[in-house]
């Protein structure tokens, strides 16, 4: 649901302006209304940077602190700003500084390789040989192109030969001309053994400065979590400052806020003590309320699920509770099988326990796990096998659903969706305009109900009394006389006919392609049965030959990478799917 809201002015003198917010603030019910733009506020803008620092070293601190399991984290303690920012300037020094270890690393790694293909040599001996009159100098050329004359004239000496490609070099007193044809590679100024004791000093110098940002990643962690938290409420303060209106010559400070229903009374009781002026306003239909979802504790994990789409309006309904246990069933429809479910169910009862921040997406996925399940019951497959063609479950196999069945289990779900959707959208027309502006969206519902009723039902070898069938022609009718003639309150009956004819064709043709979408619930859970039962097939026709001892390995490989291939396909399908019929189908139905 959502919650009520109440909206209040404030009137404030300008001397207590700034006590007024910190009482604001250690009340925390008050959501200050925004009516200026933060994009031209320097400070404001700045705090924002400040908070998209933390949140990327938060980011970065909670992914190292996952990857040891053994790690303690140290209490928050308070800091001040300056110490937080010497803080975050810190961890992005250490950070800064391993990124060019890294590069340097990357580079002596490049030199290395280049420099065993010559040997190890020191510098030391050619600046000799320099100091004598003698020139060294490094060549590389195709080995085809190699002149062995070369030899003799200007002293070369092979030093390799790898992948056809020739290493040697000349020595020639200085000022020879050399005539090779031959490239001079650049070569590194480090020697072999040099280059190797400085990849190793580069090794230890990252390994350090890894296990201190582990270290810090432990120790400020929390620390950077409050110290995020006071930003936020900086940046707050900051913004109800930048949002007030000034009256009665700057001396009064004018501002608006909400709080929720619940905690109303007692902000007006502190606000009252304290002495300062505030009143109710009516909340208007153009105010942008602030949303504050509050459903219970199996609807509140399909909450990421809508905002991923949008928060409601304030005037409308919370489709949380409505949307929940479609997609749960539209989840276990796509990925059809048993054996799968029980996979995502017992690996989340398990990462529960490792992974405490994620518990809300683990139980989600717990709920839709054993959705899964019971459909893969009801269809008969687990891990890719029919368990109707298995002799253990003769008895029972006519009560598993065939391929045909779960067609049209797919469509009737996807009618009885529509209708819902539609019962929603007048509902919400019926609580936002009155009940005379619904009663054309209610007709529609009647409609397509009855009309379902009377046709769809004879589909699936279901047939009602005559008399039952009669009356469903007559509730269409009275509906249809409502749906054409009163679907605009208060206008001509005759024009709003011409709009209702219009919005028929739209109906008609909408509704058809609406339940067919409902079509893909039916093929991408059958899609996921076949391909495990394709790689069952594949694991057993392929070792058909082989030996028991070598058989089952080479099997159990073929069964985990095909399987794990399988439910990795079926979980991106069972999660966009089921979200694009609610996003589309439903939301559209529904006017959400």
């Amino acid at each position: 649901m959502i919650v009520k809201m109440k909206k209040y002015a404030f009137m404030v003198y300008h001397k207590e302006y700034d006590a007024f917010l910190n009482k604001l603030r250690d009340l925390g019910v008050v959501h200050i209304q925004p009516t200026k733009s933060i994009t031209d506020n320097a400070d404001l803008q700045g705090m924002i940077s400040d908070r998209k620092k933390v949140a990327v070293l938060l980011r970065d601190f909670k992914r190292l602190n996952s990857e040891n399991k053994d790690v303690v984290l140290t209490p928050a303690r308070e800091i001040t700003k300056p110490e937080g920012e010497k803080l975050v300037e810190k961890v992005e020094s250490l950070q800064e500084y391993k990124s060019q270890l890294l590069l340097e690393k990357q580079a002596i790694e490049k030199d290395l390789n280049y420099m065993e293909l010559w040997g190890d040599f020191s510098y030391a001996n050619i600046n000799h040989l320099k100091q004598a009159g003698f020139d060294v100098t490094f060549y590389s050329c195709p080995t085809s192109k190699y002149e062995p004359k070369w030899g003799d004239e200007y002293n070369a000496i092979l030093i390799n030969n790898i992948q056809s490609v020739t290493y040697f070099l000349t020595i020639t007193k200085e000022g020879t001309a050399i005539d090779i044809e031959a490239d001079r590679p650049k070569m590194p100024t480090l020697g072999l053994s040099k280059l190797r004791a400085r990849f190793e000093q580069l090794l230890k110098n990252i390994q350090e400065t890894d296990e201190k940002i582990k270290e810090t990643a432990a120790e400020e962690y929390n620390t950077l979590v409050a110290y995020d938290k006071n930003l936020e409420d900086d940046f707050n303060f900051t913004n109800a400052i930048v949002q007030m209106d000034k009256q009665a010559g700057d001396k009064l400070m004018f501002l608006e806020g909400w709080t929720t229903a619940d905690q109303a009374e007692s902000m007006e009781k502190a606000l009252d003590e304290a002495g300062y002026f505030f009143y109710e306003e009516a909340v208007q239909e153009e105010d942008k309320a602030p949303i504050k979802l509050k459903n219970n504790s199996f609807s509140k994990l399909y909450e990421p699920i809508i905002k991923m789409y949008s928060l409601p309006n304030y005037a409308e309904l919370d489709p949380t509770p409505l949307v929940a246990p479609f997609f749960m069933l539209f989840f276990g429809l796509c990925f059809g099988d048993g054996g799968y479910g029980l996979i995502i169910l017992i690996a989340c009862a398990l990462l529960k326990k490792k992974m405490p921040d994620f518990k809300p997406f683990l139980s989600l996925f717990q709920w839709l796990g054993g959705m899964t399940i019971v459909v893969g019951t009801l269809t008969g497959t687990f891990f890719g096998m029919a368990l109707v063609d298995i002799p253990a479950f003769s008895s029972v196999k006519d009560y598993f659903l065939s391929s045909d069945n779960l067609m049209t289990l797919s469509i009737v779900i996807g009618v009885i969706h529509i209708i819902f959707g539609k019962a929603v959208a007048a509902y919400k027309t019926q609580m936002q305009k009155g009940i005379k502006y619904s009663i054309a969206p209610w007709a529609w519902v009647f409609i397509i109900s009855s009309l379902m009723l009377a046709f769809g039902l004879p589909m699936l070898d279901v047939h009602l009394p005559q008399i039952a069938i009669y009356i469903c022609y007559g509730i269409a009718a009275v509906g249809a006389l409502f749906a054409l003639f009163y679907n605009s309150p208060g206008k001509n009956p005759f024009m709003n006919f011409g709009a209702g004819l219009w919005h028929t064709y739209n109906m008609a043709s909408g509704l058809l392609g609406d339940t067919l979408s409902y079509i893909r619930l039916f093929a991408i859970g059958l899609t996921g049965g076949i391909l495990g039962g394709v790689f069952n097939m594949l694991a057993i026709d392929m070792t058909a030959t082989m030996p028991i001892v070598a058989r089952i390995p080479v099997m159990l490989i073929i069964l985990l990478i095909g399987h794990g291939l399988n439910f990795g396909l079926c979980t991106i399908s069972s999660l966009v799917h089921p979200v694009r019929l609610i996003f589309v189908e439903y939301f559209k139905n529904s006017d959400f």
